[in-house]
């Protein structure tokens, strides 16, 4: 059955989006860097732009490995300090003050748009078809509906503010030059768990744990286990990348199978201690670098730091708790 939104015409929107920030970055004398910067987004935006061309010209295989050339370059100019924020035609702070005063809590409207938008339309459209149509892409539903969010956000905020789609898009750059290469690093992560999945790393930590801890030391296998989603959360930035590592080499093996573990709270514990981790990483980039960078503050580490005393007190709680919950 054909769709009417499927998720490779999404990817398509987004580089679009991307290429225009790019020429933008081009034309801006202001940027120091605009060269290199340029060429950082126009890597970024190609994947989602190109990559099915490339699959039609080259095949998978070869067409991967053009990405990964490309993920190596991104990496090299964001390593290399290549990015810079450029000049953009900003208002005065009293012309500021002047509209947020003029919009009030209305000026909130398109960013509550999208969860909204969002949730009503995975909800309402899931198996939603006309004349044999579906409206949203059914296998990426949620990927779909939050691109309706964006764009019902986008004409809301437009009709508010009396702005042009050009402003949007400008708009669009100020931000992403404030947020720099974090805010790529989802994509990166999100990769980066599925090398571990593949290489069987959760095998791996399974027979070091084997080696050097007492499978019946109940107290220790859940200190490494919730300790372990902390520390791998802080390598990979997202708490659900670490899980299918640290729980097919820990829990499972030695606390479910070993020790008749209650697997429901076992597992969700764990997961509220890798959620410690994110509160500790820079890697968890959209939590706390991108705050940091949007609020402009002088430490981009500062929200981390704040989070830090929090982060460890949750995750002893979160160990006492599994060892006294979760055991038959």
């Amino acid at each position: 059955m054909n769709t009417l939104i499927t998720i490779n015409e999404i990817y398509y929107l987004i580089g679009i989006i991307v290429m225009l920030l790019v020429g933008m970055t081009l034309r801006d004398k202001g940027n120091p860097k605009r060269l290199t910067t340029a060429l950082f987004w126009f890597l970024f935006g190609s994947v989602f732009l190109f990559s099915d061309l490339l699959i039609a010209g080259f095949g998978k295989q070869m067409a991967y490995r053009i990405i990964g050339v490309e993920v190596l370059l991104l990496s090299l100019i964001a390593g290399c300090g290549l990015l810079s924020m450029g000049s953009y035609k900003q208002r005065s702070a009293e012309q500021r003050q002047a509209s947020a005063n003029q919009f009030g809590n209305w000026i909130f409207l398109p960013a509550v748009l999208i969860p909204v938008v969002t949730v009503i339309c995975t909800v309402l459209l899931k198996g939603v078809a006309i004349g044999g149509v579906y409206i949203l892409d059914q296998k990426q539903l949620t990927l779909a509906a939050l691109c309706v969010g964006c764009i019902c956000a986008i004409l809301a905020g437009w009709k508010l503010t009396g702005g042009t789609p050009l402003h949007a898009v400008r708009e669009s750059r100020r931000l992403l030059d404030a947020i720099g290469w974090a805010s790529v690093l989802p994509q990166m992560l999100a990769m980066l768990g599925g090398v571990f999945v593949a290489a069987q790393t959760g095998k791996s930590v399974q027979e070091v744990v084997g080696l050097f801890v007492n499978p019946e030391n109940r107290f220790m296998l859940v200190v490494i286990y919730c300790v372990g989603m902390a520390l791998f959360t802080i390598i990979m930035g997202n708490a659900f990348a670490a899980f299918p590592v640290m729980t097919a080499g820990i829990a499972l093996p030695f606390m479910i199978i070993g020790h008749h573990a209650d697997p429901a709270p076992l597992v969700t514990i764990g997961m509220l201690a890798g959620y410690c981790g994110t509160l500790m990483t820079p890697m968890g980039a959209n939590y706390n670098i991108v705050p940091a960078a949007l609020l402009e503050l002088k430490d981009k580490y500062q929200v981390i730091k704040v989070q830090i005393p929090t982060a460890v007190t949750l995750l002893a709680a979160n160990i006492l708790l599994m060892y006294f919950i979760v055991f038959r």
